[in-house]
């Protein structure tokens, strides 16, 4: 457990200033979540509209250069993945010495190619940068964690000479492992029984590629030709521009689809997540899957490819063969593992480690020891910092 209030012998909090460089949903989610949990610190926050991607991650110093919450003296700065922290640092110089935790909802060295995208270093140093400015690195996934270090590591396997050795250790040795939390309202019992013979499936990630629609569509078809009923549900925020596998699935599994869309309300959402009895995955990356968290605390039984962060908190039985390049055979095993799970009718597995009564203790503990890693003399850090070992244990897999 971290420090509570009483724990500090003077009055002042220690003073906190969040960037949030991408405010897409779930990083505001993200934010407003913590802010909303620790009191114990005292918060300014600034944000950044989710547009301009590679703008935003490579522009943001020059968007915050002349904001005065940066010119104000800070305890500790916490910032998101899509910062640029070292740049950051570089144009305001009192921040050099300001503790800073860099919070990694995704790493750019593990995002698939869509074909589409203008190959550039930027998004990659942008990255790597902050993580070697950083105080400490939190993660979302262990998965997170590795494929950015494995995608470091071949990256600069790339670079014709001038590294520094050890940097692979040195960003593992500053890595923390500390999920988004799972909302405890969403923890609940199933209010109606598992349909064995016509079970409700839900599909709830955004509409994009990295998210394997073709592949659902090949799921669902196969389910269809071993004559095994089912009801399904697909939402999740849309775009403008869709894979075509979704205008598939809907005409061609039309008399099945209960909820098609994005759902207006979260009301309506927590509603369909008590109602159905799998979640499913089909996704080329997701560097946590808040989505399959929130629906299997809600009672859901995750289907998912054997890959990713999934095996984290996914039993094994619920995984089926991750063979991203044989799409047929990969969903061919998702299907019998699916078949396998209607026979044995498991209980759900609930995700209790992920909640934000458990959590939110976790994130209070790590930014008090990076308060307490690089502390300054100032009154503020003398009463703030602890005495705080963090545990390699707090990391550990299901």
């Amino acid at each position: 457990m971290g420090p509570n209030s009483s724990d500090y012998p003077c009055a002042a909090k220690p003073r906190v200033l969040l960037l949030s460089g991408y405010d897409a949903g779930s990083h505001r989610r993200w934010r407003e979540q913590l802010v909303a949990s620790q009191p114990d610190f005292d918060w300014q926050v600034l944000t950044l509209p989710p547009r301009f991607f590679r703008w935003r991650i490579r522009g943001n110093p020059l968007t915050w250069l002349r904001e005065p919450a940066l010119q104000q003296p800070l305890d500790l700065l916490l910032v998101t993945s899509m910062v640029d922290l070292a740049t950051l640092r570089g144009l305001h110089p009192q921040l050099a010495s300001t503790p800073a935790l860099l919070y990694m909802h995704e790493n750019q060295f593990a995002y698939p190619d869509s074909g589409q995208q203008h190959a550039s270093a930027d998004p990659l140093m942008v990255n790597l940068y902050s993580a070697l400015a950083a105080t400490r690195v939190a993660f979302n996934s262990i998965w997170n964690r590795d494929s950015f270090l494995e995608g470091v590591s071949r990256f600069l396997a790339r670079l014709p000479d001038g590294l520094p050795p050890g940097l692979i250790d040195e960003l593992r040795h500053k890595s923390v492992i500390l999920p988004v939390p799972i909302e405890d309202r969403l923890f609940r019992a199933r209010s109606r029984p598992f349909n064995p013979t016509c079970p409700h499936l839900l599909w709830n990630h955004r509409w994009e590629y990295d998210k394997g629609p073709e592949l659902l569509l090949r799921l669902l078809d196969e389910l269809a030709i071993r004559g095994q009923d089912f009801q399904l549900s697909v939402v999740g925020e849309q775009f403008r521009h869709q894979p075509e596998a979704f205008a598939d699935i809907r005409h061609r599994h039309a008399a099945r689809i209960v909820n098609w869309g994005f759902l207006e309300t979260r009301s309506d959402y927590d509603r369909l997540l008590a109602e159905a009895d799998f979640v499913l995955s089909t996704a080329l990356h997701d560097f946590q899957g808040l989505s399959m968290l929130e629906a299997m605390a809600s009672g859901c039984i995750a289907l998912a490819p054997a890959r990713l962060a999934y095996p984290e908190y996914i039993p094994a039985d619920q995984l089926y063969a991750s063979l991203p390049d044989d799409p047929a055979a990969e969903a061919r095993s998702a299907v019998d593992v699916l078949l396998a799970l209607l026979q044995a009718e498991p209980p759900p597995t609930v995700p209790d480690e992920w909640r934000l009564t458990v959590l939110k203790a976790k994130y209070h503990h790590v930014m008090s020891v990076t308060l307490a890693d690089d502390a300054v003399s100032s009154p503020v850090n003398e009463c703030t910092t602890g005495a705080y070992e963090y545990d390699e244990s707090d990391q550990g897999r299901r």
